[in-house]
């Protein structure tokens, strides 16, 4: 069987390499991150809006790399940057830069499993946390990145992760990112920078009915392909 061009050591050493070059050489790039990571860590939307909005007509460009980034780096927190998304550029244009940027960021996820394996990915997220979204791979089959998705407890950079280590093919992930993280984007789009005091309780409630949503979709197409076994039995 050929192996894929991606697949050949000399690609995967020399990315590392370069990539790695490029951070410790090359000092505003070095300094970017740093300042990036430090924004997203103080996990709090008025810094993200102020950083975004520092960089002129190149804030929503900065707002993407930025998704990209945390993405990769799965401990930092998505929201921050839907919610100072909506805040500076309106729910409805926040919304599509935040779904846009965070499908570019699943994908890339995605990429780095399939190309580097289970040690890699193990670095930017954790053993344990990987271990968990095994099990759920393991019980919900090719459903779990949809259902994934439409839950606020379950990590979406994990999950980006995990679906790169398994047989799962990247169209068929790609529209099942997409159209899971769908109803979260628009909901915390929608929100915006008004989430304080009782909005937080209305947002949460209504990810809940997403995720319950998914969960009555899921035992439905389970029950009706146990269904099928039985009949054919």
């Amino acid at each position: 069987m050929k192996k894929n061009w991606w697949d050949n050591w000399w690609f995967k050493l020399s990315l590392i390499l370069a990539l790695v070059c490029l951070y410790y050489l090359v000092v505003p790039f070095h300094n970017a991150i740093n300042q990036a990571v430090a924004v997203l860590s103080k996990v709090n939307i008025q810094v993200a809006k102020d950083y975004i909005l520092s960089f002129g007509v190149w804030a929503p460009i900065i707002s993407f790399l930025l998704m990209v980034l945390q993405s990769v780096a799965a401990p930092l927190p998505a929201f921050i940057i839907t919610f100072a998304n909506a805040g500076l550029f309106g729910w409805v244009k926040g919304a599509i830069l935040s779904w846009s940027s965070a499908m570019a960021g699943a994908a890339l996820c995605y990429a780095i499993a399939r190309v580097y394996g289970r040690s890699v990915v193990e670095k930017f997220t954790t053993r344990s946390a990987l271990r968990e979204v095994d099990v759920f791979f393991e019980r919900y089959g090719k459903w779990a990145v949809l259902i994934a998705r439409l839950l606020p407890f379950v990590s979406f950079d994990v999950v980006s992760y995990a679906a790169g280590l398994t047989s799962m093919g990247f169209w068929e992930f790609f529209w099942a990112t997409g159209l899971g993280q769908l109803p979260a984007t628009i909901v915390y789009s929608y929100v915006g920078d008004m989430l304080v005091g009782s909005v937080r309780t209305v947002v949460f409630g209504l990810l809940l009915v997403f995720a319950l949503s998914a969960f009555a979709f899921m035992f439905k197409q389970i029950w009706q392909d146990r269904h099928k076994i039985k009949n054919q039995s």
